[in-house]
């Protein structure tokens, strides 16, 4: 993936965020504040729109860029947790002008770490990290087995689905949710939803 792919791979994003916009505020409209598909969408666009024209083959810089802008844009508990999660792994790419496997192993491991610090949370707490995290282990996890690059999607698309799935099982613990506490049980995150949707939006470009 270089400079060009990565473009798209945001403009991607952006796309399926505005796709899943009204799907994204139902289900937190369930559990939560019911602005999470405009928030993502509104993220995604300053995104799409802060990259789009950025002369920049640093991929570390290019995907900052992305977060700094999503900060701006939907500075909500997602959008900043969004956008740290881009930063962080911009940051753990910094000077690479392409990304193979292990490279975009450590911006996921990054950008899953970055949530969890900011948001002081954990896997299992029914967010977005539930998403994240398990996506970063398979991608090193790929990255051992050297795993051609071509079947990355599918091997991040299985990955975000069990997470999913792992997710709905879970309580909330916070934000909103936690109110519901047992009443979260079985619904879906729109947290761990919106990431599934980060992680297979990426990966579609490969």
């Amino acid at each position: 993936m270089d400079a060009e792919l990565a473009k798209e791979a945001i403009r991607a994003i952006h796309r399926e965020m505005e796709a899943n916009r009204d799907h994204l505020i139902e289900i937190d409209g369930v559990i939560g504040d019911g602005d999470l598909g405009l928030t993502m969408t509104k993220a995604f666009q300053a995104a799409e729109e802060a990259v789009s024209l950025l002369d920049e083959s640093d991929l570390g810089t290019l995907f900052a860029r992305a977060g700094m802008a999503m900060a701006k844009a939907a500075p909500s508990t997602m959008g900043t947790l969004v956008a740290t999660g881009f930063m962080r792994g911009g940051k753990a790419v910094k000077g690479s002008t392409t990304l193979d496997t292990a490279a975009m192993s450590a911006f996921f491991r990054a950008f899953a770490d970055g949530v969890m610090e900011r948001g002081k949370t954990k896997p299992g707490n029914k967010t977005i990290v539930d998403v994240i995290d398990p996506v970063a282990t398979a991608l090193a996890e790929a990255d051992a087995r050297g795993v051609p690059l071509g079947t990355l999607p599918a091997v991040v698309s299985a990955a975000a689905d069990g997470g999913e799935e792992a997710a709905k099982g879970m309580m909330a613990q916070h934000g909103k949710a936690a109110v519901f506490r047992e009443q979260t049980i079985g619904k879906p995150d729109p947290g761990a939803t919106a990431g599934g949707i980060i992680v297979r939006s990426f990966f579609s470009v490969l």
